[in-house]
């Protein structure tokens, strides 16, 4: 068996990402979470809850600031976007993007990788309900694979196959992604997709992220176990 690495949010997407590496029989399994500066740490207790559900070997949590450079209102003192219909999520990169984060998430994992000689990591980018995030997209992960297999000890020295970065979800809409991930028996109730939450960690149901989820599982035909505010 092989092991692998899988960026772990504790989101929705990501935890359904680590759902299918175990039932492709990637073993061990190794989760990397990043405390970088978000506005919010709830992901962060989600993302070792569902770590622990999944029987994942280890999980590390990686601490870097990414609010020195701000300009995202993730990391930053910038609202986040509220009550936006398709449209309107679709019109351009939303400023809950963080600059250059998935590039930034991949090098750490590439790193922990070569210790560990590992040559699969997973990552659960989606360029369907994607936000209009461009380190989602297909040309991101072809072009960061790429850079990895020319980039370290492990992929130019030596025999070995290459480097791969896996993307199940990235061809996939929510609904689907949420069908897959029941099959394989996620609770979506330990997940945690909102990127404005309460002091209690609760979904505040509006925003970009919420809406998204709300509707695939509306459209996937399954209740919804998130925990939203109270006023919703």
């Amino acid at each position: 068996m092989e092991a692998a690495i899988v960026l772990s949010s504790g989101g929705l997407d990501s935890t359904t990402c680590l759902a299918i590496a175990r039932h492709d029989g990637f073993a061990p399994l190794y989760s990397l979470s990043f405390d970088y500066g978000q506005r919010h740490r709830h992901e962060l207790s989600a993302a070792a809850a569902i770590a622990k559900a999944m029987g994942v070997g280890e999980h590390r949590v990686i601490r870097i600031d990414l609010r020195q450079f701000g300009k995202s209102a993730l990391t930053d003192a910038i609202d986040v976007p509220k009550d936006r219909d398709e449209s309107r999520m679709a019109a351009d990169i939303p400023i809950t993007y963080v600059p250059a984060r998935n590039t930034i998430f991949l090098s750490y994992a590439l790193a922990w990788a070569e210790v560990l000689y590992v040559r699969d990591v997973f990552i659960g980018v989606n360029a369907v309900d994607f936000s209009g995030y461009p380190d989602c997209r297909p040309q991101f992960i072809a072009a960061f694979e790429a850079l990895a297999n020319v980039a370290t000890k492990m992929t130019t020295a030596g025999a070995g196959r290459p480097f791969k970065v896996h993307a199940p979800l990235i061809h996939l809409g929510k609904a689907q992604i949420i069908r897959r991930g029941l099959e394989l028996g996620v609770d979506y109730g330990l997940t945690l997709s909102c990127y404005d939450p309460d002091a209690q960690g609760r979904a505040c149901g509006r925003c970009d992220s919420c809406l998204i989820r709300k509707k695939g599982f509306a459209e996937a035909g399954v209740a919804d176990p998130t925990r939203y505010q109270a006023s919703l």
